[in-house]
C-alpha cells in the first residue's frame, strides 16, 4: 500500500519552508517500509503533518508483508529505510540470519506490546491469579499463573504453542522473559536448530502481527506477544484476553527503531539528518501537551494505508488506557511513549539488552566478553547522528534544549528491580553480570549441544 504526496500538500509545504534553510540533500525521493502496527506512527505523522516535506523530502510509505520482507527490502535497496524491530539491525550486523550492516539513528518508541491468551487458557489461569478488593485480577500477572496450565497440557500430550512476530523481535524476547520469570522454559536456539524450541515447555513460533488474532481464533496457538492494535483486536473480537503489557513487564522498555544501511548513512549524510529531524518532530507531536494529539494520530493510523484497524480498537491502547478482560479497562498513560523519557535517543544500553537476550537463548551461540557487547552496540546505534539532527531541530525552534540528553554517554541509568517483573535490575554497562543474574538462560561459557545445555 503506498501513500503519495499531493500537489496541494507540496505547495503548502514549500510555502511553510520558504524561510527555513534546507540541508543540501544528496537524495530527496525516498521510500520507507513499515508493518501495520501503531508504533509506526512517527512515520505516518512525519508524512501527514508535512515534516518530511519541510525538510525537502518526497517520501513514499509502503506497508510490508512481514518483517523478513521489510529487512530484505532495506538491504537490497528497494526501501531506503524502515520501521524495524530493534533486534533486526543488531542481528543483521552480527550475521545472525541475514548479514548486513544496518544502523539506527532514531529509536521510535517505548513500550507498546502485550501478551494475550485465548479465552479458554484465561479461564484456566484465573484460579491462579490473586484478586483485588473489587474482584478483578491483580496486575501485573506472572507467568507462574500459566505454569499449571502448561503442565496440564503436557500431561495430556498437547504442546503449548504461542506466537511471536520474528526470531529477533522484542516480542520474542519479552514473551521469553515473562515465561522464564514465571518458571517456564521458553526453549533455546543452536547453530544447528534455529526453531528456538530446544528444551521448551512452551513452543514459540512466528506469526505476522495482523494475523495473530485469526491464528489464535483458529486454535493454532494458545496465546501470543504482539504490538498494538492486535491485542486489543482480540478483546474486541471476544477471542482472547491480554494478561500483561510490556510496560508492566519492564517499565519504559525500548521498542522499534528506524533502520537504514550504514552505506545509506555514509552516502547520504544530509538526507539521513533530514529524515531524523522529521521523525524527531513527529515524535514530539505525538507526545506533546499530555498526548493531546493522540485522537488525531489514531484517526491517521486507522486509515487502510497505515494500520487499517478500527478507530476504537487503536484508541483503546493509544489514548492512555488498556483493556484486559472485556470491560476491565485500566489507566496506562505510558503504554505508548514516542518522545517522553528520551524515547527517541538510540541508547547503547538498549542495544545491549537485545544482545543479552540473543545470548541468553542461544542465538549468540558462544560467550562474548563485555567489550564485544559495547562494540556492537556502538556500531549499530548512532546517537551522534541523532544529536546532530536534534541540534538542528532545536536551532530551528521546533524543540527545547532541555528535551535532549546532550551529555549522555549513551547508557541509561540501571533499570531498578522494582521496574521489572522478576525483580532483577538491568545495567547495560555490565552485560555478562546481568546474564549471570537471570535464573533461566545461558550464562558464562554455556552452549547448546543437541537438545541440552552444556557447561
Amino acid at each position: 500500500m503506498k501513500k503519495f504526496l499531493t500537489g496541494v500538500a507540496l505547495a503548502a509545504s514549500m510555502a511553510s519552508t520558504a524561510s527555513a534553510e534546507l540541508l543540501d540533500l544528496e537524495k530527496d525521493e525516498l521510500t520507507f517500509g513499515f508493518i501495520k502496527l501503531t508504533d509506526m506512527a512517527p512515520l505516518a505523522v512525519a508524512y501527514e503533518q508535512g515534516y518530511f516535506l519541510d525538510e525537502g523530502l518526497f517520501v513514499t510509505l509502503e506497508a510490508q508483508a512481514n518483517w523478513k520482507v521489510l529487512l530484505d527490502g532495506v538491504i537490497d535497496g528497494q526501501l531506503d529505510g524502515a520501521h524495524m524491530l530493534a533486534g533486526q539491525p543488531l542481528a543483521a550486523t552480527i550475521g545472525f540470519g541475514t548479514e548486513a550492516h544496518i544502523i539506527t539513528p532514531f529509536s521510535m518508541d517505548l513500550n507498546g506490546n502485550g501478551i494475550t491468551v485465548s479465552n479458554e487458557v484465561w479461564e484456566e489461569m484465573k484460579p491462579n491469579i490473586p484478586t483485588m478488593d473489587d474482584g478483578r485480577p491483580q496486575h501485573p500477572i506472572s507467568a507462574s499463573a500459566l505454569k499449571p496450565v502448561v503442565e496440564k497440557y503436557a500431561a495430556e500430550g498437547k504442546p503449548f504453542n504461542m506466537g511471536m512476530v520474528f526470531p529477533v523481535s522484542t516480542h520474542n524476547y519479552e514473551l521469553r522473559y515473562w515465561l522464564a520469570a514465571g518458571g517456564l522454559e521458553p526453549g533455546y536456539y543452536s547453530p544447528e536448530n534455529v526453531t528456538g524450541q530446544i528444551g521448551a515447555d512452551v513452543f514459540l513460533s512466528v506469526t505476522p502481527p495482523p494475523q495473530m488474532p485469526a491464528t489464535l481464533e483458529a486454535g493454532t496457538i494458545y496465546g501470543y506477544c504482539v504490538g498494538e492494535p492486535w491485542n486489543q483486536q482480540a478483546v474486541f473480537k471476544g477471542i482472547g484476553v491480554p494478561v500483561i503489557t510490556d510496560y508492566q513487564l519492564w517499565k519504559n522498555n525500548p521498542e522499534k527503531v528506524f533502520g537504514i544501511t550504514a552505506e545509506f548513512a555514509e552516502k547520504y549524510p544530509n538526507t539521513t539528518l533530514a529524515v531524523t529531524k522529521a521523525l524527531i518532530r513527529a515524535a514530539i507531536w505525538l507526545d506533546e501537551n499530555d498526548n493531546a494529539n493522540r485522537p488525531e494520530a489514531v484517526e491517521i493510523l486507522s486509515r487502510p494505508e497505515y494500520v487499517g484497524a478500527d478507530y476504537e480498537v487503536i484508541a483503546n491502547s493509544m489514548t492512555g488506557t488498556f483493556e484486559f478482560e472485556k470491560g476491565d479497562k485500566r489507566e496506562i498513560p505510558d503504554f505508548n511513549v514516542f518522545f517522553r523519557y528520551n524515547a527517541t535517543y538510540p541508547f547503547y544500553s538498549d542495544a545491549i539488552w537485545y544482545l543479552t537476550q540473543m545470548r541468553r537463548w542461544g542465538q549468540i551461540a558462544e560467550a562474548k566478553d563485555d567489550q564485544w557487547y559495547h562494540d556492537v552496540a556502538k556500531k549499530v546505534y548512532r546517537p551522534d547522528i541523532y544529536l546532530e539532527a536534534a541540534r538542528l531541530v532545536v536551532d530551528e525552534g521546533y524543540a527545547n534544549e532541555a528535551d535532549f540528553p546532550w551529555e549522555s554517554d549513551g547508557y541509561k541509568a540501571a533499570t531498578p528491580a522494582e521496574d521489572i517483573i522478576d525483580g532483577i535490575p538491568y545495567d547495560g554497562r555490565e552485560p555478562n553480570a546481568y546474564l549471570e543474574s537471570l535464573p533461566i538462560g545461558l550464562k558464562g561459557s554455556q552452549i547448546v549441544v543437541g537438545n541440552e545445555v552444556q557447561g
